[in-house]
């Protein structure tokens, strides 16, 4: 093998990816203060402006899994990618057009951004060995919190100095430099490749074992107790993780009282937190799993740091009223939570290899609903009570059910191929 082995390319540019569809959803949830300034949205309003975009991120996550397994993760992941960034640029076009407008942008801007999980996963199921995935996995979340702190550090300063449409435009372009390298150095599979050393593919495809075969079919996932675990720990985890993305400006800015040109600052500590969090947890779980513990263990335990540790935090930082406490409190529940890439996270390359993406799919699917009901429900919440620890406390409640889920229904060991 080289010294650069090819497959660490695919999970570069596949966390790129990731990378840069946080960027282009994030810089609403900042944009949305001065747009509703602009256009004089209630928090109902703005709660449909933040949630519309789940709509279409809904629809596309079992299609795009299907997709790709059939037809390749490069090829599914790459129209995601053009589509949503092109979304992104119309972005201020269609708010100037009216509420409607905007709201059908931004499902289609979902549409796009849908398939991204489910195509990357397909092509790890192919790419990655069992030995690795837990750190590709942690890699590939930890350009969540990554992605939105350039974001939520880089729009502020773009809409004090060139207005908040300009955040839109240059994220969005992004995207199709992206494709330009993406083409060049990506293959749906190893053995496609035209650079990558035979070594190489004899390792990964030792790594990874069996052969190509039919993703499982959806009737017999869905009526598999473990990749329902995975369904509902993928929900739940979500409705936290929605909720904090969407509503964290707005809470610092209007709730703790920080200064809007800081907001950005105070929310990259958190997920600079995150971010190094997710590498350890993916990092720690192959190195339990090197060590020759028991994988579903392993799983389970690393599922109960990140689920319970986040919980406990969610339940009490709503009553903090110091801006330092709120933002120490929310970094050591996403170090909490960085166990989840260990979890429930890497679990569908567990049960399926060749079928992950189907799975993620599926998992996704579920896991996009709290972007629906959890943002807007939130913004309800806050309309009708103005509580944040409401707000954060029903997400602390909602994941200390999908950790007794998870603990009792989840497998690891390959249940397809």
């Amino acid at each position: 093998m080289s010294s650069w082995p090819v497959r660490y390319n695919i999970v570069a540019l596949a966390a790129a990816a990731v990378f840069i569809c946080y960027i282009d959803r994030v810089i609403i949830s900042i944009a949305i203060i001065p747009m509703s300034a602009d256009y004089g949205w209630n928090s109902e309003q703005q709660g449909l402006v933040l949630s519309s975009f789940f709509l279409g991120y809904l629809l596309t996550q079992i299609a795009g899994g299907w997709l790709a397994e059939r037809y390749g993760g490069k090829i599914v992941l790459a129209a995601g990618v053009i589509f949503w960034s092109l979304s992104t640029i119309l972005t201020p076009i269609a708010a100037a057009g009216g509420l409607t407008a905007l709201l059908i942008t931004r499902v289609l801007m979902g549409v796009g951004e849908g398939v991204t999980f489910p195509s990357i996963y397909a092509l790890f199921g192919r790419w990655i060995p069992e030995s690795a995935r837990s750190r590709a996995i942690g890699i590939l979340f930890s350009m969540i919190p990554l992605g939105s702190v350039f974001a939520l550090l880089a729009t502020p300063w773009i809409v004090t100095h060139y207005g908040w449409k300009m955040g839109f435009y240059l994220f969005g372009a992004v995207g199709f430099v992206w494709w330009l390298f993406w083409q060049r150095n990506a293959t749906g599979r190893p053995e496609t490749h035209p650079r990558i050393s035979r070594a190489e593919v004899e390792f990964i495809q030792d790594g990874i074992g069996g052969d190509e075969t039919t993703p499982p079919a959806i009737r017999a996932l869905l009526t598999t107790p473990a990749v329902w675990a995975i369904i509902v720990a993928h929900f739940c985890a979500n409705w936290g993780g929605y909720v904090l993305l969407a509503w964290m400006p707005t809470y610092l800015n209007k709730g703790l009282g920080v200064d809007f040109a800081a907001v950005g600052i105070y929310t990259m500590i958190p997920a600079v937190f995150a971010f190094l969090a997710l590498n350890a947890g993916g990092w720690l779980a192959d190195n339990f799993l090197r060590r020759g513990f028991n994988k579903t263990r392993v799983r389970k335990t690393m599922q109960a740091v990140g689920f319970g540790g986040f919980a406990i935090v969610l339940s009490v930082v709503g009553y903090v009223e110091s801006v330092p406490l709120a933002i120490a409190m929310m970094s050591i529940g996403n170090i909490f939570s960085g166990a989840l890439a260990g979890g429930f996270g890497v679990n569908h390359l567990d049960i399926a290899p060749r079928g992950a993406g189907v799975i993620m799919g599926l998992s996704n699917t579920a896991g996009t609903i709290p972007g629906v009901i959890g943002v807007y429900v939130s913004g309800l919440i806050l309309q009708e009570t103005g509580s944040w620890a409401l707000v954060f406390q029903t997400g602390a409640g909602i994941m200390v059910f999908g950790l007794l889920f998870y603990l009792v229904f989840a497998k690891s060991d390959k249940l397809f191929d």
